[in-house]
């Protein structure tokens, strides 16, 4: 037996010397592949350092760690009060009061608004170091505790104004177009203030209309806040050209030939809805299903949009009328009589006798009565005779003295240069203001949709 191991051995070596050698190859082959890619790679990991005992030990920057500030970034909630932020980061009882206080030096805590930023930093053990509040559009204050009291410091943000020229086409609703022209939202509601006596925003505009709009930005640190006041509006609907101009210190707005754009009557009480039935002698009624006369125009919008009185007048009803559900009617001058049905409430202080002017809120639209849904039935009188509303031709007031004429003209000229090539001169200036106007050192970019003109 042991004669056959001995002459086995030499066979055994023989093949595994060769096994041996193979696995080394590969075994070589792999880890210098493995290496290779490493140092080939664009981002090589690092090798994990082996424990060492000198680097846990306390260093100079290990007495740094106490003074460390753990930041927490949140904002007010809607109907949340200061105190109550303080409570949450941990003060309460006299201390949450004190830091309320504290913040009262510098902030009139009611007009704090759900959204306004604040950041709060803590101390290793948990305890509020210091609070910092953003007050919109109006600037930051910062409280630091100290030896259990706290110190504020307020800075006010830097306030600048500057004019700019905005041109685009109308491409959906009016507001999303100013969006894509390169201007903020709520400028299409300033130019629907500007124009409301000579387009009805709800029904007259016009895919493909085209604007131009010259009007002043306000800056808070340099960064775009609000709009502030239309200087000029051009607005090409459907053909028929519409031009406002600011001319004076009255704030009054005149149209390319020096008349005041005011007119007795606003195109609609309402400043974005839509038309859902017009004036008809013969309409079929949605709630009695029978055909009837339609004295008005119906204007469909959410419960609770606010209600403009179209012109200046006196109240003579406001309550409960039958189908009409809630009605608030006024009088006017020359026997012209507004009614306003299907109201969900009156606002304060309308009653009979109440002297009210034109813009003014007298009530927010419902749908009581004999209504099929939320909406605005709007009525006009003149004589004890219903007519149409929309048919309403306003009188003007009176046209720029013609003394002025030329520097009106003059003025109208010039803006109207700016906004075609929508670049404002410098020392621009509204005739009859004492105040220089900024001019804007860079003019939005076109943006697709907007139209060079």
């Amino acid at each position: 037996m042991q004669s056959t191991r001995v002459k086995l051995a030499p066979h055994f070596f023989r093949l595994a010397l060769p096994l041996g050698l193979i696995l080394l190859a590969v075994g070589l082959f792999l880890s210098t592949h493995s290496l290779e890619a490493y140092y080939k790679s664009p981002f090589p990991l690092a090798l994990s350092p082996r424990f060492n005992e000198r680097i846990t030990l306390p260093t100079e920057a290990t007495a740094r760690l106490d003074q460390a500030r753990v930041p927490v970034e949140d904002q007010l909630r809607r109907g949340e009060t200061v105190t109550a932020v303080f409570e949450k980061l941990g003060l309460h009882g006299a201390d949450a009061r004190e830091a309320t206080n504290a913040l009262a030096e510098h902030v009139e805590l009611r007009v704090l608004k759900a959204g306004d930023h604040y950041s709060a930093f803590f101390n290793p053990d948990s305890s509020l170091a210091s609070f910092a509040l953003t007050v919109t559009g109006s600037g930051r204050v910062e409280m630091r505790r100290a030896a259990g009291s706290w110190t504020t410091d307020w800075q006010p943000f830097q306030r600048s104004v500057e004019v700019r020229a905005l041109r685009g086409s109308l491409d959906g609703p009016l507001e999303s177009s100013i969006r894509r022209a390169g201007g903020p939202l709520t400028l299409a509601y300033r130019m629907a203030d500007v124009l409301q006596w000579d387009l009805d925003f709800s029904r007259d505009l016009q895919r493909g209309d085209h604007f131009e709009v010259l009007y002043e930005e306000i800056l808070l640190d340099g960064q775009p806040q609000d709009v502030g006041r239309i200087l000029a509006v051009v607005y090409d609907n459907d053909g028929r050209r519409h031009e406002a101009y600011r001319y004076g210190d009255s704030g009054v707005f005149y149209d390319g030939e020096g008349r005041p754009l005011k007119k007795m009557f606003l195109r609609s009480p309402l400043r974005y809805s839509r038309i859902t039935s017009v004036f008809s002698q013969h309409r079929f009624h949605p709630v009695l299903k029978i055909f009837r006369p339609h004295y008005g125009v119906d204007y469909g919008a959410p419960v609770g949009t606010p209600v403009e009185v179209t012109a200046n007048g006196v109240v003579t009803f406001a309550g409960w009328d039958r189908g009409g559900g809630n009605v608030v009617k006024i009088r006017h001058t020359g026997g012209y009589v507004t009614a306003y049905l299907h109201l969900s409430r009156f606002a304060a202080g309308v009653r009979p006798g109440t002297r009210v002017g034109q813009g003014d809120v007298i009530a927010y639209t419902g749908a009581t009565g004999l209504a099929s849904g939320p909406h605005l039935d709007y009525r006009v009188q003149h004589n004890g005779a219903w007519i149409d509303p929309l048919s309403l031709k306003g009188v003007r007031d009176e046209p720029i003295p013609t003394r002025e004429l030329a520097s009106f003209r003059a003025w109208r000229d010039d803006i109207r240069i700016s906004m075609a090539s929508g670049k404002v001169p410098p020392g621009l200036a509204v005739p009859g203001e004492d105040v220089r106007l900024a001019v804007s050192r860079e003019t939005p970019r076109l943006r697709p949709g907007a139209v060079a003109r």
